[in-house]
This record gives structure tokens, C-alpha cells and sequence, in this order.
């Protein structure tokens, strides 16, 4: 019996989120059938971070013990030709015995997409936001730069368990110019439940002038109280989840 380490890939669209949940079609469900037919026993596969309904990975982690007596690029083959194609295993490698996807975690990275048009685009709905009129780039720049730090994102969001901390260290948080529109990338040791939706929204709404930069500030200093609302799921994508070795106190509050 050994341990692997997957790294998946998945459309959001169709599922309903990443984890387990009674007779609903979700990503865990899938890939768990799958490793069925291959001899997997365990009761639950492991996985480094929720994700919701429509939400979107190229780099989900998980690990499975099997006893498979090939190599790790034939366990990659062999599950692929089972998929669904809109789901799929990137890479396979052997893990520490020790390794757990999500405690073992120093942080994950996250990306959403914008995308600037008067009109819906049906070939980038699926993937991102239709933002109209433009956003003022000075003003979401801005934005993006106060979120960096260790604060408290009580307002950005919440803990999966009641009386847990909501404070988290963010490492990057920046906006990227694409052809199409926007593309928010941040990286934190863990993120709160909505958390990446929630800043966002509060962004996207501060780039409108619909929110000041300054509540911004102070929702991050103070905990005060923000305007409502969440960025939708299928313009978000866990993109990369990083190890150094360590276990950190929050990984367990995730969900985006």
C-alpha cells in the first residue's frame, strides 16, 4: 500500500462543489468512483480545499493510499480513461507517508476572472464575470494592495467552525490586465468561507465608487460592516495550493 499525491483539474460548472454531499454530483463523488474501479478502499479520499458549486481547479490536491503495482504515470492513464472530461488528473507522484493535502498546506492561490463587455459572451460566461462599464484599473489597484497583510477578514467573510479565528495572512493580491478584461490573483496561508468572492465583490464595487477605499480599510482594522454581496462562483479557480513542510492552525475553515 502506498500513498499518492494527485494534483486535479475540473470545470466547476456541472458539479455540485468539490465535497462529498449525500446524492449530488460533486467532484470527490466522481473521482472516488473512479478509484473504486481500480481497488481503491479507503473510505474518503483527502483533499486540500472546499470549493462550491461552480467554482473552477487546475490545481485541487488530493491524496489516496492504493496498493497498485505500476507506476505512477499508469495510475495517471488508468484514471483519466475513466474521467468525465470535465474532470481530470494533472499529475500523480508518490507522497510521504505523513503528507495530508490540506493540513500540510502553507497556502493556496486562487484566480478570478473579469471579462468587460456591453453584452454577454457565451464563450467566456462559463469562466468569468461580465463587468460594464469598465473598471477604473487605478482605483481596483488600489484595492488590491490594502488586502495584503495579516488582518481580520471578518467581514469578507466566515469560519466553517463557530469561534474559530478569522484572521489570515494574505501574501499576494494583485489585478492582471488580460486581453478580455481582469484576472485577480491572491494567495493567502488560508482563506475563509467566500472569502476570494468577497473581495472580489468589494473591489469590483470600490472600482465603481459604490464603496470607498477607506471602508475598505477600516473592515480590515476595525471589523466595520460592508456592503453585501458576492462575486459568482464560475468566474473563481484554485489554481495552486503550496507545501513547505509545515502545518498551520486555519486550513480547515476553507471553502471559495
Amino acid at each position: 500500500m502506498a500513498l499518492y499525491k494527485l494534483i486535479l483539474a475540473y470545470d466547476g460548472t456541472d458539479f455540485s462543489g468539490f465535497q462529498r454531499q449525500g446524492k449530488t454530483r460533486t467532484v470527490q463523488v466522481v473521482v472516488e468512483n473512479v478509484l473504486k474501479e481500480l481497488g481503491w478502499q479507503q473510505p474518503a479520499l483527502f483533499f486540500a480545499g472546499r470549493t462550491d458549486a461552480g467554482v473552477h481547479a487546475s490545481g485541487q490536491v488530493v491524496s489516496i493510499s492504493l496498493d497498485w503495482q505500476h507506476s505512477s504515470a499508469d495510475l495517471l492513464n488508468a484514471l483519466n480513461a475513466r474521467l468525465p472530461g470535465d474532470v481530470s488528473v494533472i499529475e500523480v507522484s508518490p507522497a510521504e507517508a505523513e503528507f495530508h493535502p490540506r493540513y500540510d498546506a502553507s497556502s493556496r492561490k486562487y484566480h478570478y476572472r473579469l471579462y468587460h463587455s456591453p453584452m454577454r459572451h457565451p464563450l467566456l460566461d462559463r469562466y468569468a464575470w461580465r463587468i460594464w462599464p469598465e473598471l477604473d484599473q487605478t482605483r481596483l489597484e488600489r484595492a488590491a494592495r490594502i488586502i495584503i497583510g495579516r488582518h481580520d477578514f471578518s467581514a469578507f467573510g466566515r469560519a466553517m467552525k463557530k469561534g474559530s479565528s478569522t484572521i489570515r495572512q494574505v501574501f499576494a493580491s494583485s489585478w492582471v490586465k488580460t486581453l478580455e478584461g481582469w484576472q485577480y490573483e491572491v494567495e493567502a496561508n488560508a482563506f475563509l468561507y467566500h472569502m476570494v468572492r468577497r473581495l472580489v465583490y468589494v473591489q469590483v464595487q470600490a472600482a465603481r465608487n459604490s464603496i470607498d477605499l477607506d471602508e475598505i480599510q477600516a473592515a480590515l482594522q476595525e471589523g466595520r460592516t460592508l456592503k453585501p454581496g458576492l462575486a459568482p462562483a464560475h468566474g473563481l479557480s484554485l489554481v495552486d495550493v503550496r507545501y513547505a513542510g509545515l502545518r498551520h492552525e486555519n486550513c480547515e475553515d476553507e471553502k471559495n
